[in-house]
């Protein structure tokens, strides 16, 4: 699965998620201009077939527009921390790679209890 971290993630968390998701980059390495905008980040992520993951509720609304591809994983979480982000992948593998392989799903979201 290729993951793009929004520019609302930090980039460190790219080195973090490689074990478990070892095709992830950070929006800051896709030479896009830099603060890159929500249309070019889902341009780009739908042309090389990224998943967007982000914090930022701008994609819940792209996805409700244009629909999938690219596929959004939305993280809901009162903390949004770089820990509360390898929390959650960490605890959703099945959900997340089940939400990848499905051809009718574009959004995923998960919530922090």
């Amino acid at each position: 699965m290729k993951l793009l971290l929004d520019a609302n993630l930090s980039w460190r968390l790219v080195k973090k998620l490689q074990n478990q998701y070892p095709e992830t980059i950070h929006v800051n390495q896709t030479g896009l201009q830099s603060p890159a905008d929500d249309n070019d980040i889902w341009e780009f992520a739908k042309r090389l077939n990224f998943v967007i993951l982000t914090f930022d509720e701008d994609y819940l609304n792209l996805s409700l527009r244009f629909g999938h591809p690219p596929k959004v994983v939305l993280l809901k979480s009162f903390h949004q921390t770089s820990q509360t982000v390898i929390d959650l992948l960490t605890s959703y593998p099945k959900e997340i790679e089940d939400f990848y392989e499905s051809i009718d799903d574009g959004l995923l979201q998960i919530v922090s209890s």
